[in-house]
């Protein structure tokens, strides 16, 4: 079971979160904070897996809440979610020690696939977000470096002629959480629609097993 906890000074979102997340059999919202200080109290009674954490929050804000969450708990995965897309923030975040980022207009959906790539290890960042120019320490990576092992595992399953709701059937998610995942990996390895991705996937199958 993987247990969250939401931090957000818009209880309408936190609400918003809660629901997508409640019907995820693997997923359980242990905790739900309006501020830094009332979520920093929520981690040290229940120390939840994953911290879902707005920037700017009453008290304290997102980006000191992360660095002392990380210093405390450094098992804990924080992914910011935030309407602010400057770079700058960007980088105090993963200074920080967050783990994602995610805008505020993002689909749902994608807060649920950025909350299971990290728990596996993995960074995650919307799509709207070029983290290669935010983050250059990060070094140039090669296209199987930028793809996460779950998308690894779908790119290989395309190769295979998989359709997203016979991935979807294999892997227990949802098409449409499978159909994110297309998007991504179009994205990352910068190809220009389905049919691009089919190729590269049947020419690079093996490669990513």
């Amino acid at each position: 079971m993987i247990t969250v906890a939401i931090a957000e000074d818009h209880q309408s979102l936190i609400d918003g979160v809660t629901l997508l997340l409640k019907y995820e059999e693997e997923i359980s919202v242990i905790g739900m904070a309006n501020d830094g200080e009332a979520l920093l109290d929520i981690i040290r009674r229940k120390q939840p897996m994953v911290v879902l954490t707005d920037i700017r929050m009453p008290k304290i804000d997102g980006i000191a809440a992360t660095s002392i969450i990380k210093k405390e708990y450094p098992h804990i995965k924080v992914i910011a979610f935030s309407m602010f897309d400057q770079e700058e923030a960007i980088r105090q975040m993963f200074e920080a020690g967050a783990s994602g980022y995610l805008l505020k207009n993002s689909p749902l959906e994608e807060v649920l696939i950025a909350i299971q790539e990290v728990v596996k290890g993995n960074t995650y960042y919307d799509e709207a977000i070029d983290i290669s120019s935010i983050l250059p320490t990060t070094g140039h990576k090669t296209k199987k470096q930028l793809l996460s092992k779950s998308e690894r595992q779908i790119l290989t399953l395309i190769g295979q002629g998989k359709s997203s709701s016979e991935i979807a059937a294999i892997r227990f998610n949802s098409v449409s959480t499978i159909e994110t995942h297309r998007k991504n990996i179009i994205r990352k390895l910068g190809l220009k629609g389905k049919g691009e991705l089919l190729r590269y996937a049947i020419e690079k199958k093996y490669d990513f097993e």
